[in-house]
């Protein structure tokens, strides 16, 4: 079957967050919204059609997970990431950015430290700090076009009170696929002082061809002893509002941890929805996920080629997986304010602001290419008309 990723959705009056906190974040209505990190793909109709069978049934009781929940889980993991799981090391988990928070109070103390890699998805900045932790930053290094991990400064960083890592594979905003030698190097100094890695592996179903995603607890034993895994089908099938996460936690005594919260906070149970809605995504999803990741790699594609022919002071950093393009824009020699206001009042974008991805954010702006080419064609017209009739 082929899929239409050239269709306009209109998604006001769906409660949308991208196209109701516009007003809010931008200050105008009036912007293309390119920030959050949902795609304006149709939703797949396998996705539906597994929802509306089971509202066949007149009741939506308390529910288990279904027999095949698991088995399907560990299926498209095996499959995809050649990962052999065991179905005890697996739970339901209600979001990837709540399960960071359990992870946080279930692993450390107030006042341990936690350690993150900017500029990376700013919610990670959030549980630390909201949980009265102590945030250490191991800022990420350009090379070649392409983020690297400081593991000198990582080392220097590292002392008595530090206790969790929360690693971001594939990376966002950067969109980095790690290599097994760099997550290698990663679990061999975290083994080394104690500290718990959580990996949020998001975005791992969403790597481009030429690219592959490397699982953290898959590249040693080692690694496999002091991590937790998060991923969702949520990004890859475009369902976030379902709520579809789950952990995969290979140590007992560490997953005994995290259990252990979720069921004193009453937090490990799903829904009717995300249930059926992950086993049809894995079982039916992946030619889905394929021709979807084609067409958001020429749209990637189409906005680097765009830039360098026309716009030759913004240099995208192209990315190995997901949707979203970190544009560094520091040669149009603007502040952080003034160029967020450049590209929301006069090329009519509506972005993410580099600087809220922590260090290394400055002059920079996310985009999300997860739209029908058009959006972005009318997108990079804008804005060259913008830098082309302004001094700014």
């Amino acid at each position: 079957m082929n899929y239409n990723f050239d269709e306009i959705i209109d998604r006001h009056k769906t409660d949308a967050i991208k196209i109701e906190r516009c007003k809010a974040l931008f200050g105008t209505e009036n912007v293309l919204p390119l920030w959050v990190a949902d795609m304006d793909f149709r939703t797949p109709d396998f996705i539906f059609e597994a929802i509306r069978e089971r509202c066949k049934h007149p009741i939506l009781g308390y529910s288990m997970p279904p027999e095949d929940y698991y088995p399907t889980i560990i299926k498209w993991i095996k499959e995809r990431h050649d990962w052999d799981i065991m179905r005890q090391w697996i739970g339901f988990l209600p979001g990837i950015v709540p399960g960071l928070s359990f992870s946080v109070q279930a692993l450390t103390q107030p006042g341990d430290q936690v350690i993150v890699q900017p500029p990376v998805y700013f919610p990670f900045f959030h549980v630390v700090k909201n949980n009265h932790r102590e945030l250490i930053n191991n800022p990420l290094k350009i090379v070649n076009g392409k983020f690297e991990m400081d593991f000198d400064d990582l080392e220097k960083k590292i002392t008595s009170k530090t206790k969790l890592f929360i690693l971001c594979n594939p990376h966002n905003p950067g969109g980095r696929a790690w290599s097994s030698f760099t997550l290698r190097k990663l679990a061999e100094i975290c083994a080394k002082h104690s500290i718990i890695v959580v990996s949020d592996e998001i975005h791992a179903d969403m790597v481009f061809e030429g690219h592959k995603h490397v699982p953290f607890a898959t590249v040693s034993e080692t690694a496999a002893q002091i991590s937790l895994t998060f991923m969702a089908p949520s990004k890859t099938f475009n369902m976030p509002g379902l709520i579809s996460s789950y952990y995969i936690i290979p140590n007992a005594e560490i997953r005994s941890r995290f259990v252990e919260f979720l069921e004193a906070s009453e937090l490990g149970g799903g829904n009717i929805f995300a249930y059926a809605a992950t086993i049809a995504a894995f079982e039916k999803g992946n030619d889905w996920r394929k021709q979807m990741l084609e067409y958001v790699l020429t749209n990637i594609n189409f906005v680097v080629d765009f830039l360098k022919i026309n716009i030759p002071q913004i240099k995208p950093m192209i990315p190995d997986a997901s949707f979203l393009i970190w544009l560094d824009c520091k040669e149009l020699g603007m502040d952080d304010d003034d160029l967020f206001d450049f590209f929301v009042r006069k090329a009519g974008l509506g972005l993410n602001k580099g600087t809220i991805f922590g260090p290394g954010g400055e002059y920079h702006l996310r985009l999300n290419a997860a739209c029908p080419r058009i959006v972005l064609e009318k997108a990079m017209k804008q804005l060259k008309e913008a830098i082309a009739t302004s001094s700014y």
